[in-house]
């Protein structure tokens, strides 16, 4: 192996294939989406030149900007439901009765697709045949929502299966996470005298402080792309309510067929990620990463 490493031809034969599949998936797209938002396109025919006419338009563009800001409310609402998984998860390592029953039901989410839930939840939020009107009903409720319809609520009520959809795979990273916090520094802090949550706060969620800033990165970042749930249970509607940067993208693309003004919304979606994901990292960055950054 010493012998291997050592010969820079070899190191290249390894890398190199790798660093083409790099390139060519990753790399070349971000730079073709950048380029095509360039252009005036209808996806088939003949591209032109406009230069940053898209981008600038993009600035303009009051749709956009709303359901950027309807992306950066569900970005917000993923940042503040990790808090209720890290609870989860801090149950859950504490050994509890019942604990390996919900371990098992809190991972139903991540084995069904996002149709399959994007479904299940169309039918509990269904205005007359839906379960969740019918528990409303039978508390005395007269005027029950419609849920889906309702331009004032329907933001609000399709971030609950999207919060659902993810819940296990953040649960799950705590989980692990806090099962690798010696347990001789929280049998130490026993000893001593300290409470459960004292143990918590004071050993369990500081040792898993970086697994944290990762998962704020993904739940963040992950919210300001999403896509699939939102189109298949609302289509952005009604009327723009539950449009997304994502979905908006996608009817100026597809139903739309400007897929140069389409590439630029990608191109400054891209941006804006990459953007806060460096604020969350600076944000984040303990005293000795800001001191040898």
């Amino acid at each position: 192996m010493d012998k291997v490493m050592s010969n820079k031809s070899m190191i290249a034969l390894y890398v190199i294939p790798s660093l083409l599949l790099v390139v060519a998936l990753i790399y070349m797209p971000i730079v073709m989406t950048g380029y095509y938002g360039l252009m005036k396109w209808d996806g088939v025919g003949k591209m032109s030149f406009i230069g940053l006419h898209n981008y600038m338009e993009l600035l303009r563009d009051e749709l956009f900007w709303s359901s950027a800001k309807h992306s950066f409310l569900l970005a917000i609402f993923s940042a503040l439901s990790l808090l209720v998984y890290l609870l989860v998860a801090l149950v859950l390592s504490a050994n509890l009765r019942g604990a390996n029953l919900f371990r098992k039901v809190y991972l139903i989410p991540m084995l069904l697709s996002s149709v399959a839930i994007a479904q299940l939840w169309l039918k509990i939020f269904h205005p007359t045949n839906g379960m969740l009107n019918h528990i409303l009903t039978s508390l005395g409720v007269q005027h029950t929502p419609e849920w889906l319809s309702n331009p004032s609520i329907v933001l609000y009520a399709i971030f609950i299966p999207i919060l659902w959809q993810y819940a296990g795979f953040y649960i799950l990273i705590y989980y692990a996470a806090l099962k690798n916090v010696p347990t001789s520094l929280i049998e130490s802090a026993r000893i001593d005298g300290a409470s459960p949550w004292r143990i918590a706060l004071s050993i369990r969620i500081p040792l898993i402080a970086e697994v944290m800033k990762v998962t704020v990165v993904l739940a963040v970042v992950g919210s300001l792309k999403y896509f699939d749930l939102i189109y298949v249970m609302t289509g952005g509607g009604p009327n723009g309510a539950s449009e997304v940067m994502a979905s908006y993208m996608y009817r100026k693309a597809f139903k739309g067929y400007d897929f140069g003004y389409a590439s630029a919304i990608g191109f400054f979606l891209l941006i804006i990620c990459l953007v806060v994901t460096w604020l969350i990292r600076k944000a984040t960055a303990s005293k000795d990463n800001i001191q040898y950054s």
